[in-house]
């Protein structure tokens, strides 16, 4: 793994110990790890971790895992140890072992540290959270980031189970990808259990003003107390229906619990599949199509991606495009194909449009990337990983000709590779192992779609499903469209003022507009002929509907709706709905429109995103 500077294939890591206090005041936090450890040959020189520079080391010891004599207290001893540098995202951390270590023998590292300034510690002011009451942290893993949380193997082909032990001030509640301990020693000490395999990615913490809400026999939400009316009316009820219906498909739920806490809107990401915790972006909860199918994601995760992870950042697809397909079959167990089908052909629709942006032959569209040394992992995130991803798990489906089938072998795949990280060809040797037939017709060397092809060529997938039983769903959005932009403009205006959009789904509406964002710049008369048709009635809809608009409004220059544009950055604090129109504002005319918006607003963001809008800001004005 060209990401982590660790000596992992040294050493097998049974368990990881972390004791945390959380320092808000101070922006810090103070940490004390043991991993027990096991060297795999005899005598290792040094153990090697993927570490940061955010992370102050202030000393490391060595003790056995057994007693010298029976009834002592195993011996504690002082290492020399180091960090260096490894990349921008990174340090090596080199603690010296003692030289007799034999193979095979249990053995702990203490390391004792704090961190601040952590790209992986997001600490927010209690005027970043809705509550403005008190102060909010919460931690970001995936994809290399938990080096800067706690020294370790970062890279998912090391897997361990881990305890925690979080100290934090009075009236905050702290919460872990883990299950939390029902004994409570005292007020501010949280303790909590692991007990599956995990990489460290997964291991994830948040603290702040948050309350719980019971939302199915397995599965609460916590939020902010003024949140969690609207999170518990949202998902009561229907999380159990997508873990029952995940279940009949791929096997029994593994982690326990199934909860979700609601982030506040400086959450860097939508969601992330944190094992028994899942984290969300509390500014989707407006958006209920976008909050189902991104719970329903993160659902399958549980399965693949944390029961079976990838082995390497160059192949996130295995995580990502099982997790969508996992996803697709669940939505189309609960709420039928045509959804299904109209969800997959508005993901499909963005993942062509990226595939224009970055050309045909882009290295980062193959599945199998290769990730350069010093290139962060997270660069490679992208619609290929998930979109190609699943039309390659999905051409896998039909070659075996029954869905039904193909969820058997995804059943049996998970139960063979559980709790471990796996490589594409385990995969593709499964699927040929499970269908003997299939492998007897050489399917993965089918001319022009060999499984080698679909891993390692750029482009566009070389298949895509078949979308229409969600035509009655996606066939009036190409109409509409094409009123707009084939026909004379009065006679469009005529047309479409009797299709009646409010009735629409999300998905249907937000394809809609990407089909005219595509287009533009529009004839200046189109735009507002589509202002009067539209403009009020999208700005009474969800965030995910007025994002759309309003970068129409920006990259068609329509000045009579820019008002708009400026409320709904002053009332947005979310990564998510505020990058895509500052960028749309700076490569147009009205980039001192956005430099003033900005001015005005700073103050509500959080610093992570303030700066990427400043550079946004830079290079879209110049020197």
């Amino acid at each position: 793994d060209v990401a982590s500077a660790s000596s992992a294939q040294l050493f097998r890591l049974r368990h990881l110990q972390l004791g945390l206090e959380l320092r808000p005041e101070a922006r810090e936090l103070a940490g004390c790890l043991v991993l027990e450890l096991c060297a795999l040959r005899p005598a290792p020189r040094a153990l090697v971790l993927d570490a940061h520079p955010a992370l102050r080391l202030h000393s490391a010891a060595f003790r056995r895992a057994f007693p010298e004599a029976p009834g002592a207290e195993p011996a504690c001893c002082p290492l020399a140890f180091r960090l260096d540098p490894f990349t921008d995202y990174g340090s090596s951390l080199t603690v010296t072992l003692p030289p007799e270590l034999q193979a095979h023998q249990p053995f702990q590292v203490i390391l004792r540290y704090t961190s601040t300034d952590a790209p992986a510690i997001w600490w927010l002011e209690p005027e970043l959270t809705y509550g403005c009451a008190k102060p909010f942290v919460f931690t970001q893993g995936h994809s290399v980031c938990n080096r800067s949380f706690f020294p370790c193997f970062d890279t998912p082909a090391v897997k361990s189970t881990y305890s925690a032990v979080v100290k934090a001030p009075s009236g905050v509640q702290v919460l872990m990808s883990a299950t939390q301990s029902a004994y409570v020693e005292e007020e501010g000490i949280f303790r909590f259990h692991m007990e599956h395999p995990v990489p460290a990615y997964l291991v994830a913490l948040v603290a702040g003003d948050l309350k719980p809400a019971d939302i199915g026999p397995r599965s609460r939400v916590w939020a902010e107390p003024c949140l969690l009316p609207t999170a518990t009316s949202k998902l009561s009820g229907v999380v159990e229906q997508w873990l029952s219906a995940a279940e009949r498909l791929y096997g029994p739920y593994m982690w326990g619990r199934y909860d979700i806490v609601f982030l506040p809107p400086s959450f860097p990401i939508v969601a992330m599949e944190n094992p028994c915790l899942t984290f969300i972006i509390s500014s989707i909860l407006e958006s209920d199509e976008f909050l189902v199918i991104d719970v329903i994601h993160e659902v399958a995760h549980s399965w693949f991606g944390n029961a079976v992870t990838n082995a390497t950042w160059e192949e996130m697809w295995l995580s990502e495009g099982l997790a969508t397909y996992a996803q697709r079959r669940i939505t189309t167990e609960t709420y039928g194909a045509a959804f299904t089908c109209l969800e997959t052909a508005f993901r499909l629709d963005a993942l062509h449009r990226q595939m224009k942006l970055l050309g045909e032959d882009s290295p980062v569209s193959k599945l199998q990337v290769k990730l350069e040394p010093g290139v962060n992992p997270s660069h490679l995130m992208n619609l290929f990983t998930y979109e190609k991803g699943y039309c390659f798990v999905y051409y896998l489906s039909q070659l075996c000709g029954d869905p039904q089938r193909f969820d058997d072998f995804l059943r049996a795949y998970v139960e063979k590779y559980k709790f471990s990280s796996v490589v594409a060809q385990d995969l593709l040797d499964s699927f040929l192992s499970f269908f003997p037939e299939l492998k007897e017709q050489s399917v993965d060397c089918r001319a022009g779609l060999e499984f080698e092809r679909w891993l390692n060529a750029t482009g566009p997938p070389l298949a895509e499903p078949d979308l229409s039983q969600g035509s009655s769903l996606t066939r009036p959005v190409e109409a509409l469209f094409q009123m707009w932009t084939a026909e004379p403009l009065d006679q469009a205006a005529a047309s479409a003022s009797a299709i009646d959009i409010s009735k629409w789904r999300t998905f249907q509406t937000a394809l809609f507009l990407d089909r005219l964002l595509d287009g533009s710049p529009l004839p200046q008369e189109v735009v507002t002929s589509l202002s009067k048709c539209y403009s009020s009635l999208l700005d009474s809809m969800n965030a995910e509907i007025r994002i759309r608009w309003l970068q129409i409004v920006v990259r068609n220059d329509y000045y009579p709706d820019l008002h708009r544009v400026r409320r709904f950055l002053e009332s947005q604090m979310s990564r998510m709905y505020t990058i895509p129109l500052y960028e749309d504002l700076c490569t147009g005319a009205l980039k001192s429109f956005a430099l003033e918006v900005f001015y005005q607003t700073q103050g509500r963001l959080h610093p992570n995103l303030r700066r990427t809008i400043q550079q946004i800001l830079s290079q879209g004005l110049g020197p």
